[in-house]
């Protein structure tokens, strides 16, 4: 594995396999660390074991078994040895580290009262590695363009398909300015430290020089904090998920900013099913909805619609504008 920045994070135990396996870091997703079950990494949008000698394998024949005390000695390298001070992320669930890559744990919660507390007895670890791939929106920008201005846009992905890697790069073209408009000034709210990837309040990933980011803030309170204190031309927010964000994308409208979204999902059939997006789809809040796969590659766009539900772009028929 070439990136010492994140073997570095393993006891020498599974620092040692990972060297062995000469990961391309382009086609490495996650790491998944489960106590007393073997060592699995997505790779290529495939799930492989890995074994002791560093192959990546289907079978379970001498494969890397977790144990507990790598768990215990994985997360004290993640903590850099002090997890108290991580008390507030490990309560969310999540660690996000240098170079913007996010350590997922679980294991027993801790309650105060209805509330988690904390986390204890960590048994499980999943490091999803942060991918910036610039340019990778720019096959979109002429769809989602209309009278010289962004449109309120959708992005729709079933999980692992490349949503926040697109909407990342979609956020810094728009930020930086590119050849269908001038830079405008976007406010990213980065409920889970995922889009900007920040660490110790720095962004690991470039979200273009017009870009306000407030990190780890609930959506619907960011959405609303921002448009009172940073007056954003766009508002981007990653995975729209309870009826608090959809009164706060009201309001965002309401005040003449543009909205960039995603959302779990694999078509417009599905969005209308889901309760939370029924109501937004009826008023035509969005005015494109981007549609993501996974047949060869993540992020790749399987077709793009307008409010009315009119095709402009469908990958099958390799058809643009109109389609």
């Amino acid at each position: 594995m070439k990136e010492k920045g994140i073997t570095y994070l393993f006891p020498a135990k599974i620092r040692e396999i990972l060297e062995k396996t000469g990961f391309n870091l382009e086609e490495l997703y996650e790491i998944r660390l489960r106590v007393n079950a073997p060592m699995i990494v997505i790779y290529g949008g495939k799930e492989y074991f890995v074994a002791k000698d560093g192959r990546l394998t289907k079978n379970m024949q001498n494969v890397c078994m977790i144990e507990a005390e790598d768990l215990r000695e994985t997360m004290e390298y993640v903590s850099n040895y002090s997890m108290y001070a991580f008390e507030e992320e490990i309560r969310k669930g999540f660690i996000t580290i240098q170079g913007g890559h996010r350590v997922g744990i679980a294991g027993k919660t801790v309650l105060d009262g209805d509330k988690i507390k904390s986390l204890k007895y960590i048994s499980y670890i999943n490091l999803r590695l942060s991918h910036q791939i610039k340019g990778c929106a720019t096959p979109i920008l002429p769809y989602i363009m209309k009278k010289n201005n962004v449109c309120h846009t959708l992005i729709i992905s079933p999980p692992m398909c490349g949503k926040t890697t697109l909407l990342r790069d979609l956020i810094r073209q728009v930020s930086d300015g590119n050849r269908y408009l001038e830079g405008k000034t976007v406010g990213v709210v980065d409920e889970r430290s995922e889009i900007a990837g920040s660490y110790q309040g720095i962004p690991q990933n470039d979200l273009g020089i017009r870009t306000d980011i407030l990190d780890c803030c609930p959506k619907a309170e960011g959405m609303m904090m921002l448009i009172r204190s940073m007056s954003p031309e766009v508002v981007a927010v990653d995975e729209l998920g309870d009826y608090e964000d959809i009164h706060a994308i009201e309001s965002v409208i309401h005040c003449g900013c543009k909205l960039f979204a995603t959302v779990h999902g694999s078509s417009i059939d599905d969005m209308k099913r889901k309760p939370l997006m029924q109501r937004l789809m009826q008023e035509k809040v969005f005015e494109r909805y981007i549609i993501l796969q996974n047949k060869d590659r993540a992020g790749q766009v399987k077709a793009i619609f307008d409010e009315r539900g009119t095709c402009l772009y469908d990958q099958n028929r390799k058809k643009g504008i109109l389609c």
